[in-house]
């Protein structure tokens, strides 16, 4: 193999599955460790101080939003605000229904709306019901690109339909999809048949550091987002649940969050989370703008000297995700690529990094009609705040040469 550098540089590239805390952020959740430690639910001084943060951080987090205060829910995770949405209404709901959502989501949507098609994993309150028939779900195909059309949601939508959940922007491809033109469509509809369903649930939490999150522009009425993914620290998130969405807890105990998440708030979590939220729509556009350069520098260096590449998902623009490059190198196991940049310091993904430990393909490439070998041959390069041209210049000194290697002893094979 090639020979190793004298220094080996550290270049970061999966921003989509984790980012590092801001330094401004940190500095914020400090004191919340062990000077302001108060429950926010207890009637000291200490637990009164917590809970006139908390207030404020809420009031922070729905200014982003451009909602009310009321209306965000703190969760742990961007999995549990999901959870909460889709379970949440479901248990709301008189009788079982129908659901609509795509093939190209989260698992941690895919997750819940399968078990309420399989109805017995149905959180509590539920199973006592004698048909065991579950839900209906339908999920809407992308085209080749891995884009969405709204005319195909509201096409979807029957009588019977309570929910409607579809991705921002697709944490594998980058895809971005037509929500707010989804949310209006729904509107109308709601209005044309005097219906308060389908409710409208979106997961924004790759967006959140790029895209406009003003949930009366979006015109939806649950939106998730996390910490993690806007430099903010991990086991935070929230739920925005609209004015009137009557949703059903899935975590019961002692009532906290309008009790509709109980359990002692993590203050630090949050304070982190309401800081990092506010830097990321505060530089959204700077950033935005800066991140693209940086992918389209790197995919026009990457199509001069490594021949039969393609890009997954849409091309670089409006359509796609700015700090998102999927690239399939046929010929070879993108793991075994993984591996090798690894070695040379340089970290990325073969997709999902919540599910980067199995031996599955990707569901998101294999809705876009890619072959096994194809979904098997293709990494995700996410980009953020540390990365830079000359990191870009150094993956190439050394990618180049891995990919003809590793070409040549896939052929042996």
């Amino acid at each position: 193999m090639l020979p190793k550098p004298k220094k080996i540089q550290t270049v970061y590239l999966d921003h989509a599955a984790a980012t590092p805390v801001d330094k401004t952020v940190f500095s914020a959740m400090k004191p919340f460790f062990s000077e302001q430690y108060g429950n926010p639910s207890s009637l000291h001084t200490l637990g009164q101080t917590a809970d006139k943060v908390l207030s404020d951080c809420r009031a922070r987090v729905a200014k982003c939003l451009g909602t009310l205060s009321e209306n965000i829910i703190f969760t742990s995770s961007g999995t549990e605000s999901d959870n909460l949405a889709i379970y949440g209404i479901a248990k709301s709901s008189q009788a079982k229904g129908h659901i609509i959502s795509t093939a190209i989501e989260h698992d941690a949507v895919l997750g819940p709306l399968k078990q309420l098609q399989n109805w017995a994993c149905l959180p509590a309150g539920r199973q006592s019901l004698p048909d065991r028939q579950g839900w209906e779900i339908t999920y809407i195909q992308p085209d080749r690109n891995g884009l969405l059309r709204s005319e195909d949601v509201i096409q979807a939508i029957r009588p019977d339909t309570i929910l409607v959940s579809v991705m921002y922007a697709n944490n594998e491809i980058g895809t971005i999809a037509p929500i707010a033109e989804i949310g209006r469509k729904i509107l109308q509809y709601r209005k044309q048949n005097n219906s308060m369903y389908p409710f409208f649930h979106t997961d924004a939490c790759q967006a959140a550091g790029y895209l406009d999150l003003s949930v009366d522009k979006l015109h939806v009425d649950l939106m998730t987002i996390n910490s993690s993914k806007i430099y903010g620290p991990k086991g935070a998130a929230m739920l925005y649940v609209r004015n009137g969405v009557p949703l059903k807890p899935i975590l019961v105990g002692g009532g906290q969050e309008k009790k509709l998440r109980s359990g002692t708030e993590d203050l630090p979590g949050i304070v982190g989370f309401t800081k990092a939220l506010e830097l990321a729509q505060k530089n959204k556009d700077k950033e935005s703008k800066r991140v693209q350069n940086l992918t389209t520098y790197f995919l026009t260096a990457l199509k001069k000297v490594v021949p039969d590449i393609s890009l997954n998902g849409p091309e670089i623009g409006e359509d796609r995700l700015c700090n998102n490059l999927n690239i399939n190198f046929s010929g070879l196991e993108a793991e075994a690529l993984l591996l090798y940049l690894n070695e040379y310091g340089v970290m990325c993904s073969v997709g999902s990094a919540c599910s980067s430990k199995t031996l599955e393909t990707s569901h998101v490439l294999r809705a876009l009609g890619l072959s096994y070998q194809a979904a098997q041959g293709s990494i995700r390069f996410s980009f953020g705040k540390s990365n830079s041209k000359n990191q870009i210049d150094y993956i190439m000194k050394y990618l180049p040469k891995i990919v003809e290697q590793l070409r040549e002893v896939h052929k042996i094979k």
